[in-house]
């Protein structure tokens, strides 16, 4: 599978497009004055613990109080003492001793740099760590975000820091050596975790690793480069952390790279045929960052200098606008309907205009396998997450669930969010999740209505006329003064009320003895009426 990088600046925002055999998968957008806040590193501020949530809320200085709870923090190193008797009575006075030793850690580091540490450890279980032992009110903290902000929910926070290079992913509170996943030979995932252990004891660094999807079959100098940059990076970070202004409340350690370097860093490898940039002062940056960290990619980098818009060319603005739509076409005549909620996302299956050629059990299979393909696109396209519901057209026989699944499983291969998917249920349902980090490209792009409120519908002009007859009866019972009632409301309600509902307005004025009268307002929306009384 041949891929394309697509990388188009504006003085408004940076968009990424990744192309598939030229149909766009993944977008990734990032608006220049509302930069994402995944990978950042903050000295925050605990504002506010919540023992029966086992969570605080801590101020980074955005607009809403970030979330971190008990189970994002490290573990806590104690020392391991060679006398079990004398540690059992020092954990005793330690835990006499520890509303005071709260109290005088105001301004205490959430992760001591391990660089430096060279005492053993035993780690002592988080379930037997509360979180209001661990962290007050106006405690300074350094947090990384984990999640951007996501509607009305602060960003989510973690205090196990993780600095991620080309190939590699530095955990300075962590002693673990991890290999990613996608990587299967057993051959190499032992190399791996061979030559780190051994760089690791070479220069000294104090912490864990996870090798990433890129290190495979990476030689063991360009390992080296990256441990060596990583080191040097959680240097700078706790240098910047003793500098930091006690006075302030939170502050900025350490910024992800732009999006364009990012997409250099996390989103090119071996299949990636070309990286093509529409704006001169990116592309040269992006070389340079080519040049020193990916340098395979060095020379697929290309500027595009034509005159008409790259993403028109490869005609990303095209599906960038159906990826907003509820419905999705299948090439066979079947379609998808996406339809996603504060709580889930569900997707429901449809034969659409497909009607197959065997049986009717066949026809539903074809259409379920297609589907399977626009779905796992969708939710890279779309960045759905959270709890996703497939709602598959019912099929009769237990080959073709398992055929279905395992082709779904297949297409999410290539996804980079973690998935997680269940078993065809007896109802044709599929329950799946997929990480969220960041918003989906709908909540990124659009705002709820503001005819609807985010329902999806409104009421339809004759309920509102009868809305508008028990309003006027209500009126009358309560005001005797008023000789005419004047409806104002919009002009598909007036129409109707003038029209088909004429004889009803009639017999209401002969009923009342009072004349109604109407105006058309062409500001409001189907839904909005007033009742004048003169």
């Amino acid at each position: 599978m041949s891929e394309e990088l697509l990388i188009n600046i504006s003085p408004m925002e940076s968009r990424v497009a990744v192309l598939d055999n030229g149909i766009l998968g993944e977008i990734y957008i990032e608006r220049h004055h509302k930069l994402g806040l995944v990978g950042n590193i903050y000295l925050g501020t605990v504002v506010r613990v919540l023992p029966g949530m086992q969570a605080a809320f801590v101020d980074i200085g955005q607009s809403r109080t970030a979330f971190l709870h008990v189970n994002d923090m490290q573990r806590e190193p104690r020392p391991v003492a060679e006398d079990k008797s004398k540690a059992a009575i020092n954990d005793k006075k330690e835990n006499s001793d520890n509303s005071a030793t709260t109290e005088t850690s105001t301004d205490s580091l959430a992760v001591t740099p391990p660089i430096v540490s060279t005492q053993s450890t035993e780690v002592m279980p988080v379930s037997k760590t509360l979180i209001q032992h661990r962290l007050h009110e106006s405690q300074r903290v350094l947090v990384q975000v984990t999640k951007d902000q996501l509607g009305s929910k602060g960003a989510r926070l973690t205090t196990n820091i993780s600095l991620p290079s080309r190939y590699l992913v530095y955990l300075p509170s962590s002693d673990h050596i991890g290999i990613s996943q996608r990587i299967d030979g057993e051959e190499e995932r032992t190399r791996l975790k061979t030559e780190l252990s051994s760089l690791m004891q070479t220069v000294n660094l104090k912490g864990g690793l996870i090798a990433r999807t890129a290190a495979e079959r990476v030689p063991v100098d360009k390992l080296e480069e990256d441990i060596y940059y990583l080191l040097q990076l959680w240097r700078t970070i706790c240098a910047r952390r003793q500098e930091i202004n006690h006075h302030q409340s939170s502050e900025l350690i350490y910024q992800e790279l732009s999006l364009p370097l990012r997409s250099i860093r996390d989103l090119v490898h071996a299949d990636t045929e070309k990286v093509i940039i529409d704006n001169t002062q990116i592309y040269e940056q992006v070389r340079y960052f080519a040049k020193e960290f990916v340098p395979f990619i060095y020379d697929k980098i290309v500027h595009y200098t034509a005159e008409q818009s790259l993403f028109d060319v490869h005609r990303v603005e095209d599906d960038l606008r159906d990826a907003l739509k509820r419905r999705v076409d299948l090439k066979s005549g079947g379609y998808l309907i996406i339809d996603q909620t504060e709580a889930m996302t569900t997707i429901d299956v449809n034969t659409g205009s497909f009607v197959g050629g065997r049986s009717l059990e066949d026809t539903v299979y074809k259409t379920n396998l297609e589907a399977t393909h626009a779905i796992a696109r969708q939710l890279r396209l779309r960045n759905l997450g959270g709890i996703i519901i497939l709602d598959f057209i019912d099929m009769l026989e237990q080959q073709h669930k398992d055929d279905v699944l395992e082709s779904l499983q297949a297409q999410l291969t290539q996804d980079y969010a973690k998935t997680k998917i269940t078993q065809v249920s007896e109802l044709g349902l599929v329950e799946m999740t997929r990480k969220r980090t960041r918003e989906s490209l709908g909540q990124q792009l659009c705002e709820p209505c503001s005819t609807c409120q985010g329902r999806g519908f409104v009421k339809t002009a004759e309920t509102v006329c009868f809305e508008i007859f028990r309003e006027i009866m209500r009126c009358a019972r309560t005001y005797n003064s008023p000789k005419k009632f004047t409806v104002v409301a919009h002009a598909a309600v007036i129409d109707l009320l003038l029209t088909s509902e004429s004889d009803t307005v009639a017999d209401l004025e002969y009923l009342l003895g009072r004349v109604i009268t109407f105006d058309v307002e062409n500001l409001y929306t189907q839904e909005q009426y007033d009742i004048v009384l003169d």
